[in-house]
Order: C-alpha cells, then structure tokens, then sequence
C-alpha cells in the first residue's frame, strides 16, 4: 500500500485485490478436513463478534472492505480502491463489480451501506455504534460500485475498523429476513469462500466450498475457490480431549495447545506445531473502583504485590506464557518498555499497603478483616470466553494472595447471563479480560474511557479520555504512541486500577500433510481455512 501526502487535496490508496496472488487457483477435487477449536462461538454473526478465539470462523463465511497486508498495511479487499480526505473526514470507496453473496445477492455500494447502517442502528451492536462508529456521520451511494462514507471528525481508527470481523459484509437480504439475526447460522450469509450450512450446538459447526469464490484479498497464496471441499470445525473444550483427537486421527488439526502437551507434539515426527501471540490488550485483571476494597488504590496495589507472577505463569503455563506487563500487549508498536518490572512479587510492601489502608485484623481462617468484614474480591467469569487455562490461573492466584496476603480471592466461572448480571449489579471487584484487536487503541477505547462499553472498572477520570480521543483521531504513529504511553502509566502504574497477566498466545499443531495453515499477520489468531490444503 502506498501513501501519497503532501499539497493533493486527497491521500490515495490504491491496489488491486488480485495482486499477490501466485498459487494456482484450487482444484474442483472433494477434500475434508477436521479441526478442533477450544470455544464455541456465542454467535455466528461477524457484527456481534467479541470472541478472539472464533475470529478464523469469521473468515470462512464473510469478507471485509479492507485486509491488512504482512506488514500491517491495509491493502484492498472488497473495496479495490479508497481516496481519503485532507482532513479525514471523507472516504471514498471504489469496489468490486464480480462479488456476489452466498445467497446470490448482488455486492455492491448499497449493501456496504445497509452494512453500516444496521451497526448504527439502536440496540443491534451498541458498543460498535458508540466506540467503533462514534464518528461516522453518513454513507452515500454515488453508483453501484462507489461508496462515499463521511465522519463527524476524524478518526485514525477507521479503516481497521473496516478491516475487522465486526465489519464483514452480511447480505442485505439476510439483514432483513435472517430468523435470529444477532445468532447468525446458515441464513446469515456473506461473500466468503466457506458456506455455513450446519451448526450443532455444543458439538460442530459445518462449511462447505463456495464454488463462485474468486475475490481473496491481495496476500493471499492464492485465487479462485478454497482448496478444501467441506470444513468441520468439533468444539472441544478441554486441552487434552483435543491434543487426543489430534494424535487417534479423529480430527487433522487442532488450535489452543496446552502447555503440557506442547513438547510431545513437537517431537512427534507425524505432526507439526505453530504458535504466535496476539496483538490488542493482554489478558488482566481490572479493578471495579466503584466500592471496597478496590476503591483504594493501596489495595489495588497490595493484590499485584502479593503475587509472584513469574512462580505462577511457570507453574500454570511451564514456561511457554509471556508475562504482561501493561495492558496494551508487547507486539503492539504502542507498547511502553518502561513499565516492565515497575511492580509485583513484594510481599512485604502487599502487606503494609494493606496494613496503611486499615485491613489488620485477622480472622480464624487467617484473612483480613476491617471493620467485621472479611477482604474479599470476587470475580465473576463467562464460561464462553475462559481460555487458555485461566481458571487454573484463577485458582494459582487465589492461593497466592490468601498466603502472603490474607486476601479471599473468590473465583466464578458461570454462564454468560449469570456474569451479565453480575456487572450489572456491581458485583464484582475483579474483570478479567484480554481482547485481539488488530489495533491496541480500539480495545483501549472500549475498555478505559468513562463511557467505554466495556469499562468494568468504572474509573471516571477526564484527562484518560482525552488522550485517548485524541490518540483515536490522528493517523500519526508516534503522536499515537506517546498519548498511549500516558495512557499506559496512568492506568498501570499511576492509578494501578489493571494487573497485567500474560500476553494471549494462539497455537496450531496438525498433522504433516495439512498446509497453508498460519496466523493472521496483526492480530496473531489463526487465519481461516481459504489457504488450507491437504498435501497428496
């Protein structure tokens, strides 16, 4: 992708979806392939997704308007071509001519508008209508294969937005008529290589080849339909189930590999093993300040003191977790280096912060207590977004902070309407949470401003919000790096309100003859099937 800045009116952006593509097309054979995920997706829909782990889903069924290259640019999709404005307020789309939907609907500029339309419209996305969209004004349709998209303001977050599973391209036909929308299933369609044509719960979920596929973005291995004919993806939850099913043949390729198994994969000559981590935020604990204990900084400081971090991820993880040490993850380029070994693992300065903040009695059991009520934080965790062991984690922390510090860390994982009600009630006092956006900011704006979507620690404080509006709006990198970099000691070491953990990791392992597997270049997840093929 190249820029070109300076006395034009516009910055042009463009390239053809076709380039890059060197493979030859995939051949009309019936191949079948088996690969089993750690999480059942809680939706099908791409403008409803908010699960990391089921973004190679995403892929299979829907395209979006932009991709992102191996080098994080943003190169054409389903939009051949964009123009920006001076002031960034105004993108004009060029779009393909020969897309058409699984449902035989026509892509063209109308059905990019209906698109971003219905993620405006109340109640249908509400954190994308008023973190992602927030300054999207209008889209117009100039012709069939010309979009004009106009914002309130600018926002240097736009295009990843549009390059992102939030904004894959539904048919319009399905937006209207779709049983359960917001579910998503077969009659949820996009323009992908994969058709969706079977969902059983709790068990898989089925694609077929879509024969007309013929617009892969530029970077793909190659053009024309999928290599695979048909794609089962087995929802197995438990690591051992999976890396079971990998090596009695029962499935070919597996993502989410425990720690424990990842040696003996390795060494087995039968099977290969990829791992990458992810970008966004790292996987922390966030302090609701709205009541006590946590609305005392001392307190939030004394529970990151009390664990010995690095004790914990070698026991949980054994070696192969990378320990967090902000909440923006360390492969974003905002990612601020001096934070690292700021904090944590202090016993002795855990127990005098809580002793300052008034917890020094003890009860029978050996926890604090102050004023007759036990030290106690209680986290509540959805059950469809825990991963990569994080309730052994949960449980590895607990008994840490109980010992050196006298606090009752209590643990829930329960179904998605119980931690629902749970926030809404106010309570919690740990949120724990790690998100795979492409871009560092969109997950920090969905989590830190006073409004955010997601702000589970309901910390109010007007100068985070302007850094953070203002970091949204510029194009500027290193503009953006140092607004991020105060947003980083604010909320980590200034006001301690998130505990960093460890930085989300994806891995593959599959059988030998399984290739063109890999990870997306920004986000660190695994890419969708479009590239796979089982070698003869």
């Amino acid at each position: 992708m190249k820029v070109i800045r300076g006395t034009l009116s516009l910055v042009i952006v463009a390239a053809l979806a076709a380039c890059g593509s060197q493979a030859p097309a995939a051949p009309a054979g019936a191949t079948s392939l088996t690969w089993a995920v750690e999480t059942e997706p809680i939706t099908f829909n791409p403008h409803q997704w908010a699960q990391n782990k089921a973004r190679l889903l995403v892929f299979n069924q829907f395209d979006a308007l932009v991709a992102r290259g191996e080098d994080g640019s943003f190169v054409p999709w389903l939009a051949k071509s964009w123009q920006v404005s001076d002031d960034g307020r105004t993108y004009t789309f060029k779009l393909r001519d020969d897309v058409v939907f699984q449902d035989g609907t026509k892509f063209d500029a109308a059905a990019v508008k209906a698109n971003l339309d219905k993620l405006r419209e109340p109640g249908y996305n509400p954190a994308v209508a008023s973190i992602q969209l927030h300054a999207f004004d209008k889209a117009e349709v100039l012709s069939p294969t010309t979009l004009k998209v106009t914002l309130k303001e600018p926002d240097g977050l736009f295009l990843d937005f549009l390059s992102s599973p939030l904004a894959a391209q539904v048919s319009p036909k399905s937006l209207k008529e779709a049983k359960d929308l917001k579910a998503g299933g077969p009659d949820v369609v996009g323009t992908g290589p994969f058709i969706l044509d079977r969902y059983v719960k709790g068990q898989e979920v089925h694609y077929t080849r879509n024969p007309k596929y013929n617009w892969a973005p530029q970077g793909s291995a190659h053009q024309g339909p999928a290599y695979l004919s048909e794609i089962t993806y087995r929802f197995l939850p438990q690591a051992a189930v999976r890396v079971g099913a990998l090596t009695s043949g029962q499935v070919q390729v597996i993502e989410g590999v425990a720690a424990t198994d990842i040696q003996s994969i390795k060494s087995d000559p039968s099977l290969s093993f990829q791992s990458a981590l992810n970008s966004g935020t790292a996987f922390s604990y966030y302090f609701n300040t709205s009541h006590p204990p946590f609305d005392d900084k001392r307190v939030r400081q004394a529970f990151r003191e009390a664990v010995d971090l690095d004790a914990v991820l070698a026991s949980v993880y054994q070696g192969t977790a990378k320990r967090a040490w902000s909440i923006v993850a360390e492969t974003s380029p905002f990612y601020d280096r001096s934070l690292e070994k700021t904090y944590g693992g202090d016993v002795a300065k855990a127990n005098a912060l809580l002793d300052a903040a008034g917890w020094t009695e003890r009860d029978a059991e050996g926890y604090r207590v102050k004023d007759g009520k036990r030290l106690t934080v209680r986290s509540v965790a959805s059950a469809p977004y825990v991963r990569d062991r994080r309730d052994i984690l949960a449980q590895a922390i607990q008994a840490q902070v109980k010992q050196t510090a006298g606090i009752d860390f209590q643990v829930k994982i329960v179904d998605q309407g119980t931690a629902q009600k749970a926030i809404e009630d106010d309570a919690y006092e740990i949120f724990e949470n790690s998100r795979g956006d492409s871009d560092a900011g969109a997950a920090l704006n969905l989590i830190l401003p006073e409004k955010a979507a997601i702000n589970r620690t309901r910390y109010a404080d007007a100068e985070l919000d302007g850094w953070l509006a203002k970091a949204s709006a510029s194009s500027d990198t290193e503009e953006r790096k140092a607004l991020y970099a105060k947003v980083q000691r604010k909320v980590v070491t200034d006001e301690a309100i998130v505990f960093p953990i460890y930085v989300p990791s994806d891995q593959i392992a599959a059988s030998k003859n399984v290739q063109g597997l890999g990870f997306d270049p920004v986000s660190g997840t695994p890419r969708g099937a479009y590239d796979v093929r089982i070698a003869a």
